[in-house]
This record gives C-alpha cells, structure tokens and sequence, in this order.
C-alpha cells in the first residue's frame, strides 16, 4: 500500500533527486514556493536533459490558501515564417520532428520562470535574487553530476535519429559513444548561460544582447525563429480549467497544454 509523505515545513517533488534538493533549500534559506519552483525547474534543465531544457515551455498553477487559482502559460508561439508556403518551399509535406525546421516555436520556459517571479515578489512577497536561485542549476552544469538511467538509454535510443542535429554529437557523445549510467556529465556552457541570465536577468534571453544571440544561432542552424519571434514572446496570465469532483475543486491548464 502506498504511503502519504506529509510535512508542514514544505515539499518539494521532482523527477531528479537534485533538482528537488535544490528547491528544498530554497525552502530551508526562507524562500517561498514560487522560488523554490524556479530552482528546482532551472535544475532539472541540467540533470535530466532528456526530458527539460531552456528550449522547453511551461505552465504553472499556484494557489495560495484563501486566494483564486491563477495560470500562467509560457507556451512560445510558432515563428512569423512557419507558414504552410514555408514548408512547401523547403521541399516538405509535413513539419519535420528532427532538426532545425522542427525547431519552430519560441521556447517560452524562461519566461514562465519570470512571470511566476514577478507574481511571488508582488503577490507572496518573494525577496531571493535570481542569481540565488539559478545557482545550483549552474554548479551542476559545470562540475558534472551522475548520468540517469533514463538519461543513459535516451542519448543511446535516439542517438540515429539525433546525430545530425546541430550540438548533438559535442555534447551527448563521449569518446565516441553516449554518456553511460554513472557516467559524470558536465555542461560548461549551460552553466555559463544560467549565470549571464543571474547578471542581466530573465528578460536578457528574449529582448536583451542574449537574445540577440540565439536569434543569430538560430538562424545559422537552419530555423525559421527570427529575433522578432523572441522579442513578442510573453508569458501570459490565465484562467484554469477547474471541475467539481467529489467535493474538491480540480484545477487544471487549458489549452494548448
């Protein structure tokens, strides 16, 4: 039978035991909920790369007791030249699932982290830097930490069809084969990256020199994303879902999650 963790000092749940360590201690240095999300969510970018990145979107619920249910949607949008002419002129049928024409919408993740930030400093009173919380998602990247299973058997499954994906062969493969299980696995320039945003802030990565950047990157990849793309992209505040059951009230995202 399974067994109900409870504690009244906080909680904190994630697929990597360090990235929820790292929301913990947010936890334990007087942090609220809001923030320990952002590290644990920043951290888990590191750790379980396979499944969460920067390039990634999110969507938040947060509640506080006696107060409404807010939303917030950090979906990017797809880009101003990803039409169906687009498409066509590139020779396709359909989109691609590999490659840079896959890589079609804004990545709206750091952006839900802003937007959840700004709430817990004028709504919950949230006063730890930004540069406090990204810290343990940036010491991961460049002192390393043990491969995952699921990590191991992703980067070997899906290593044919991700080997000519740009960054894909100088990061995941390691003296010629993918990162094996227990294998120390480092990440230098996302730790640098987690540290510039510590510096200039989240809104650097969409409408700072940042952004600028991975536009240009982008666009030497082979994607339609454009700086314009970057620099409308807005997380936005909604109205969940919700539904009676049982005589509790069940929050959930509308679309497009």
């Amino acid at each position: 039978m399974l067994q109900a963790s409870r504690s009244h000092g906080g909680m904190v749940t994630a697929p990597h035991h360090l990235a929820a360590r790292a929301g913990l201690r947010v936890l334990e240095e007087g942090g609220n909920a809001i923030e320990a999300m952002v590290a644990a969510a920043a951290t888990i970018t590191v750790v379980y790369p396979h499944m969460n990145g920067l390039g990634g979107d999110n969507f938040w619920l947060i509640h506080a007791p006696g107060s409404q249910v807010i939303g917030i949607d950090a979906c990017g949008g797809a880009a101003a030249l990803a039409d169906t002419d687009y498409y066509r002129a590139q020779g396709y049928e359909v989109i691609p699932s590999r490659g840079a024409h896959a890589a079609l919408t804004v990545a709206g993740a750091v952006s839900g982290w802003q937007e959840a930030l700004r709430f817990s400093q004028e709504a919950w009173g949230g006063t730890m830097p930004l540069s406090r919380l990204l810290e343990d998602a940036a010491y991961y990247a460049e002192d390393g930490f043990a491969v995952t299973r699921t990590l191991a058997l992703n980067a070997h499954t899906k290593q044919d069809e991700l080997k000519d994906a740009s960054g894909f062969i100088d990061k995941f493969i390691i003296d010629g084969s993918p990162p094996k299980e227990g294998q120390r696995f480092r990440q230098p320039r996302i730790s640098a990256t987690f540290k510039r945003l510590a510096d200039h802030g989240l809104d650097d990565f969409y409408r700072g020199e940042f952004a600028h950047e991975i536009a240009a990157d982008l666009e030497r990849a082979g994607s339609p994303l454009r700086l314009g793309d970057l620099e409308r992209h807005k997380a936005l505040l909604v109205t969940p879902l919700s539904l009676r059951v049982a005589g509790h009230d069940v929050f959930n995202m509308p679309p497009p999650t």
